[in-house]
């Protein structure tokens, strides 16, 4: 896998609540690459957040759920099947909405502060895709893109196809009812593949069809990050492209 990654901050916004994780790499307002070899035992994990809250509140949403996530991931027990790595997560994810709790509790600054999470977690022979709240995460096959998650928004509820920014299911943010998507998706990803993890601020600034021709061109996580840029930049923006040989 070759893996590009890019943060922003954009056009409007005067701070960046967004974050990317690549393996041990945290990036923020800048762009990194790297590569990772497949092995049977190996693991590896990517990981995009969208913090939200106001002011510092968001940023310290999302870098403290990438950073527990990170922990948490490289520090599971070997040898897990499916149901137990589900399970993992989901003891995870309420893990961290109580951590995000009590930083609030602690610091009325942040109180109610959350973030999306959308993720590609390999482990020991097993692709897993994860995914709370709307940012979102692509594949790219034969000149084709198709959304592989489900945008936890107001939109999807109402049948609506344009983005509401209105999300019904987060990390943190007084949810009590957080929920995330866990699945399997090794058996569906094939060589010459390209994977994008995305905020909705690539999404609702760039159109599938232009991500689509990008892509196809070569472009990598930078230049998918500039263009929501160059297109106004409303949001924080950040992007992970996977190409998979």
């Amino acid at each position: 896998m070759n893996i590009t990654a890019c943060s922003k901050t954009g056009c409007v916004r005067s701070n960046n609540e967004d974050m990317v994780l690549v393996g041990n790499k945290f990036i923020r307002s800048d762009a990194y690459r790297n590569h990772f070899s497949i092995t049977p035992s190996g693991r590896y994990i990517m990981a995009v957040a969208d913090g939200m809250g106001g002011h510092e509140a968001g940023e310290v949403a999302s870098s403290s759920t990438l950073i527990d996530l990170q922990y948490f991931f490289y520090d599971l027990p070997k040898e897990l099947d499916i149901s137990g790595y589900q399970e993992s997560m989901v003891g995870w994810l309420d893990s961290i909405n109580r951590k995000l709790h009590s930083k609030g509790l602690a610091n009325r600054a942040i109180l109610d502060m959350g973030t999306t999470l959308v993720a590609l977690a390999y482990y020991e022979g097993h692709l897993f895709r994860m995914h709370c709240g709307d940012s979102r995460l692509y594949l790219f096959r034969d000149g084709e893109l198709k959304q592989l998650t489900v945008d936890h928004s107001l939109n999807t509820i109402m049948g609506e196809e344009k983005h509401s920014n209105i999300i019904t299911n987060c990390i943190g943010a007084g949810c009590k009812t957080s929920f995330m998507e866990i699945c399997d998706i090794g058996d569906e990803v094939k060589a010459g593949d390209i994977l994008l993890l995305c905020s909705d601020g690539l999404n609702d600034m760039v159109s599938d069809k232009t991500i689509a021709q990008m892509l196809a061109r070569g472009d990598e996580a930078e230049e998918l990050a500039q263009a929501a840029v160059d297109a106004g930049g409303f949001d924080n923006v950040s992007t992970c492209v996977i190409k998979v040989e």
